[in-house]
C-alpha cells in the first residue's frame, strides 16, 4: 500500500527535525569553543606572530601591486626555545605539576576507595564534604593557607606549643607553601573521577580474585588498580593541566624560587607590557597542555574501541 502525499511529507518534516535536531546538540557545543576559545586563541596567536610597532601590530597579510606578502615574525618563539629564563621556567611548570598530580593520586586514591566502599547511605554525606571547597571563594582559600604557614601562624603556634620546634620554622614564600597550596586546591579534582571509576566496579571480580588464592593487596593491584586506570587517568589530566598554567597559587604563596609560567606570562602582559612576547608564551603554554589531552583522548578511544570489541 503506497503512502499518501501527507503521511510522506508528514515523515519528511518529522525526519528534518530529528536532523536539525542532532545538528543543534553538537552544534552548540562546537560553537560555544569556536566563539569563546578558538576565536580568541587565534587573535593570540596573530598577535604573536607580528611585528611590533610601538603600540601597533603590523598586518600579517598584505597585498601591494597585485602580490600578497605573508610577514610572519617568530623571533619570539625562537627567543622562548634559546632564552634560559623561559626554559627553566616551563621546566619548573611541569615539575611542580606533575609533583601534585603525583601527591593529589596518593592522597585522593584511598579516600576516593573508601568513599566508593562505605555504605550506600554515607556515599552523597562524603561526596559533600568532597564537594564543600568549592562552595567557598578558591581565592579565599588560598589566602587561608597565608595565616596558617606565616611565621607566626597556626601552623607555628600549635609546634611551638607542643615544644616539637625551639623557633617558628619558614615555610612562606617556598615550594614547600606553593605545594600546599596546590595539593589543597586540586585533589578534589582527582578524588571525583576515582570514586566515579570505583563505585561501578563489580566486587564479584575481587572474590573471584580471593577465590584463586590472591590476597587482598594482590587483589588490589591486579584488579583494583587497573579497572580503575579511566579514574586515574581523568583525575591526573584535571589535576596537571591546570597546575601547569597556575598563577594565584605561586603569587600568595610561592617565592622567587618557585617561578612558574603564569607568573612569567602575567609578567610579561602587565609589567613589561610587552603584548607580543606574552601571547607567545600564552601559545606556547597551549601546545604543552594540548600534549597531555592528545594522550588522554587518544586512551579514551583505544578503551571505546577495546570495549566495542568485547561486547
Amino acid at each position: 500500500m503506497k503512502s499518501s502525499p501527507i503521511a510522506m511529507l508528514g515523515a519528511w518534516r518529522v525526519r528534518l527535525a530529528e536532523g536539525w535536531g542532532k545538528r543543534s546538540v553538537i552544534g552548540v557545543p562546537y560553537g560555544f569553543l569556536i566563539l569563546f576559545f578558538s576565536l580568541p586563541f587565534l587573535v593570540v596567536l596573530k598577535i604573536s606572530v607580528s611585528e611590533v610597532f610601538g603600540v601597533h601590530f603590523g598586518e600579517l597579510l598584505t597585498f601591494a601591486d597585485g602580490v600578497a606578502t605573508l610577514k610572519v615574525d617568530l623571533s619570539n618563539y625562537l627567543f622562548l626555545l634559546t632564552d634560559s629564563l623561559y626554559v627553566q621556567t616551563y621546566g619548573s611548570s611541569i615539575r611542580f605539576a606533575f609533583l601534585n598530580t603525583v601527591i593529589c593520586l596518593v592522597l585522593g586514591y584511598p579516600f576516593a576507595y573508601f568513599m566508593a566502599r562505605s555504605p550506600a547511605r554515607y556515599r552523597p554525606a562524603l561526596l559533600m564534604l568532597v564537594s564543600l571547597p568549592f562552595w567557598t571563594s578558591y581565592l579565599l582559600r588560598v589566602y587561608a593557607w597565608r595565616g596558617i604557614l606565616e611565621d607566626h601562624g597556626v601552623l607555628n603556634q600549635f609546634l611551638l606549643a607542643l615544644h616539637l620546634i625551639d623557633a617558628p620554622k619558614h615555610m612562606m614564600y617556598t615550594p614547600f607553601a606553593m605545594m600546599v597550596g596546590m595539593v589543597y586546591t586540586y585533589v578534589p579534582f582527582m578524588i571525583l573521577p576515582l570514586y566515579a571509576t570505583l563505585v561501578k566496579m563489580d566486587l564479584k571480580l575481587l572474590e573471584a580474585a580471593a577465590d584463586l588464592g590472591a590476597r587482598p593487596w594482590q587483589a588490589f593491584w591486579l584488579v583494583t588498580v587497573p579497572l580503575s586506570k579511566a579514574g586515574i587517568i581523568a583525575g591526573s589530566m584535571l589535576v596537571f593541566i591546570p597546575s601547569i598554567g597556575e598563577y594565584v597559587i605561586p603569587e600568595l604563596l610561592g617565592g622567587p624560587r618557585t617561578l612558574m609560567i603564569g607568573r612569567v606570562l602575567w609578567d610579561e602582559f602587565f609589567s613589561n607590557n610587552d603584548w607580543a612576547m606574552a601571547s607567545a608564551v600564552a601559545v606556547s603554554m597551549v601546545v604543552l597542555i594540548l600534549i597531555p589531552l592528545a594522550v588522554f583522548n587518544r586512551y579514551q578511544t583505544e578503551s571505546s574501541s577495546l570495549r566495542g570489541t568485547e561486547s
